[in-house]
This record gives C-alpha cells, structure tokens and sequence, in this order.
C-alpha cells in the first residue's frame, strides 16, 4: 500500500531537497517514477469554487438593480415572511431600488420552511411568471426561496423529490435536474444558509423535516446591507450564527485539512469568537453583523473546499430535530444545548480531532495529551455559549423526557447522523446523549 501524507514526509531527511530522493526509498522496492509520484500527489486537494457575488455596506441593497440587469430577469418575485414584511422598510427599500421589475411580493415565508407555506410560493412565482427570486430576511426566508425555486421546476412531490433513508441502506438524494429560477438574498441575519444548495423543508402532516439537494440554487449574489442587518434583534442574530460556531468547531475536526480549507476555518473562527460576544453590548453597529456574515461565508467556502466531514453529525441530527419539533428553542439554541454533549459523546472516536480543534482555540498546552485536550475542548465550547446568554440545558428550551425521546427518534433519519465518527448504535445512543444535558 502506498504511503501519504504525514508518514511520507516523516521518512524524508530535513534536507530531502538537495538529496536522491528514490535513494531514502530504496529498501521499499518501490521504483523511481511511483516515490515521485508519492511525493507529488502526497498533499493533493481537490478545491471547488462557486461564483456568488458579495456585496457589502451602506446601502449595498442598492446593487440588487446591477445584479438583476445581469441576468436580464424583469419578473421579480420578492419571497419575505411576515415580519419583514410589516416591521422593516426592506421590501420597500427592494421596491424602490427595482421598482417595476418586482411583480409579486410572497410575504408567507415562515419559521423552518414548512412545505404547506413553500408551496404558497409555488403558486404565487407561477401566477406572474416570475423569472427571478430575491429572498428577504433570514434562514428561512433564503431556504423558503430555494425550496419554491426546487418546487416549480421539478416533476415530483417534496416527499418525492427529498432525500430518501432506505432501511438497511445508505440515504439517497435524488437528482434535481431541471433549472431553477436565479436567486439573490438580501440577508437580515449571519446564516450559513446564505450560499447553500440543501433544503430542509418541514413536512406539515408528519412534522419531519425533508432534505432537498440541489446545486443550482446556490445564491448568484448575495447582499450584507447594513440596515438590513440591523433589523435583527441581538437574539435573533446570536442565534442565527451560533450554528456556524459550531459547524466551525467540527469542521476544524478534521485532522486532514487542505490549506485553502483551513484558512477559511481559522479566519472564521476568529471572526466569531471576536464578534459574537459584541452582539448584546453594541446592538446598532453593522461591522459586527457584517464580519459575522463573512464568518459564515467563509465556514461555507471551506466546506467547498473539503472541510465537510463527519465530526459532529450527531450533534446536526439532533439539533435539527430539536428545532424543529419544538419552535420556541432557537436553531442556534438547539446547538448550544447540543455541541459539548455531542463532542464528548465522540470523545473517543475522535480524540485527535478534537485536540486539533483544541490546539485552534489555543487552549492545548504542550504536554497535554489527546483525550485532556477533547475534554476542555468541550468544556470551552460550553463555557462560550453560556458566556453569550444562549441556552446549554434542554430544561431551558422547555424539553421534558418525553420530548427526549421524540427528538431521538426524529433524529434517527437525520442524514447528518449517518456521518458521524462514532456509529450510532441504537435510537438509546441518541437518549442518552440528549439525557446528559436534560
């Protein structure tokens, strides 16, 4: 088997530059051409960019107009929930800057996306023949947009068309291949929602959320108008960015990180450790909103560039459930209840990982050995959640035994839980983990 990475360059003198390489290698066997090529490929990555636009500012609502007369798009549909829509001046603000390109406003986005509300924006896009979306608000008016953009395009139901768990399989997403409506979000909060292509709907009847995958609705632009920002209540934007804290945290994990990747995560991670504490004590400054958009941003990139990974998907599985079945806990709630639970529950699976995420937040000291580090790790991400006022029991958020067990069984088809690093055993793996911090 041939060697990579790390063990490779271990076996390489300090000088291997000015040396006969195939020389250090010779008691191998192996032939010159196949150590060069070891050596060539050892730190290969594959790196891949998506080209979303980012504009940023005072008034940056106003380069809607440049980006819609780029597509040529004359038939906008403005896709907002309620608040937005009767609390901000933002719709009108969209108005004045497309004036009559806007045809229709859908102010029913709601909460989670639920499918019954989705499809509403469904009809509404096919009535005026909307040519274009633009998403006004948060996560769920970004993610209501992508789910109305999937809907109108593609021959299916939601259930048809989401992500399927066949019993004894691996899960399966269908291939959404019909093109889909440009979309441009103009964000209220720092949601990692933002450049995504998945899309949890709630499936109204059942409660349970559907997973629809689909590339194409990837933001062509996004835009960070400060005033927009502002219109999130500090709560609002804490919890809207406490899941990228998160999601930083697992992604830095990974023990094989590319460069590209790793950048991203350590610039993300010191934009929220920097900015998230700030959000209660300077409540009117946008700098602080706008660097926890690029924390975002960057956490997403990253993740395009092979920072995905299976560290903490038990902590996503079951904070989506959580969130899900009990609207009054927050999305970023549910993974500052969630986050050091999950970490310790992985402990042993996944100590040098977690040592690595330790040794970023600069809390591993020299002489500290793997499994002391995976702890205060935990320790640390619980600590700076409770530090910014944010929830780390499940009493908090009014969960009760039986609401316990509800979230553990939701979670079960969760398609983050079947890409932790520990294999999850039994529904019972799940209870007990949501039981430590009851």
């Amino acid at each position: 088997m041939l060697r990579k990475g790390p063990r490779l360059s271990q076996r390489l003198p300090k000088d291997a530059s000015s040396v006969n390489i195939s020389h250090c290698f010779r008691s191998d066997g192996l032939s010159e051409s196949i150590l060069m090529e070891m050596i060539l490929t050892a730190d290969s990555f594959r790196f891949v960019s998506y080209p979303t636009r980012v504009h940023a500012g005072p008034d940056a609502i106003r380069k809607l107009s440049d980006e819609v007369d780029r597509i040529r798009a004359t038939r906008v549909l403005v896709v907002c929930g309620q608040s937005i829509f009767t609390k901000t001046d933002l719709v009108d603000r969209v108005k004045l800057v497309l004036g009559t390109r806007v045809v229709k406003v859908f102010s029913g986005g709601q909460t989670g996306s639920p499918v019954t509300s989705v499809l509403e924006g469904v009809a509404a896009a096919r009535d005026v023949d909307a040519d274009c979306i633009v998403a006004v608000g948060g996560g769920s008016s970004v993610v209501t947009a992508r789910g109305i953009a999937i809907l109108l395009a593609e021959n299916g139901t939601p259930n048809e068309l989401c992500t399927q768990y066949p019993v004894g399989k691996p899960p399966v997403s269908p291939r959404l291949m019909e093109p889909k409506l440009p979309i441009f979000n103009v964000l209220t909060t720092a949601t990692t929602a933002m450049t995504r292509s998945g899309t949890a709907l709630i499936d109204s009847e059942s409660g349970h959320r559907l997973e629809l995958f689909d590339p194409k609705t990837r933001p062509a632009a996004v835009i960070w108008d400060d005033q927009a920002l502002l219109t999130a209540s500090p709560w609002l934007c804490l919890n809207a960015t406490a899941g990228c804290f998160s999601g930083v945290a697992s992604a830095l994990q990974r023990t094989d990180l590319n460069p590209l990747a790793e950048s991203d995560l350590l610039e993300a991670l010191r934009l929220l450790m920097d900015n998230l504490p700030l959000v209660k004590s300077q409540p009117d400054n946008p700098s602080i909103r706008v660097r926890l958009c690029a924390a975002a941003f960057l956490y997403n990139r990253a993740t395009d560039a092979g920072a995905g990974g299976s560290a903490l998907g038990v902590v996503t599985a079951l904070a989506h459930s959580l969130d899900t079945r009990f609207p009054e806990c927050g999305h970023g709630d549910a993974y500052s209840i969630l986050t050091a639970p999950g970490m310790r529950f992985n402990a042993e699976a996944n100590a040098a990982g977690q040592a690595s995420f330790a040794r970023a937040m600069g809390i591993k000291h020299s002489g500290m050995d793997d499994v002391q580090a995976s702890g205060i790790a935990a320790d640390a991400i619980e600590t700076f959640y409770k530090d910014l006022g944010m929830p780390v029991r499940l009493s908090e958020v009014g969960v009760s035994k039986q609401g316990i067990d509800i979230i553990a069984a939701d979670a079960m088809t969760d398609f983050g839980l079947h890409r932790n690093v520990r294999k999850i055993q039994s529904v019972e793996d799940l209870t007990e983990i949501l039981t430590t911090v009851q």
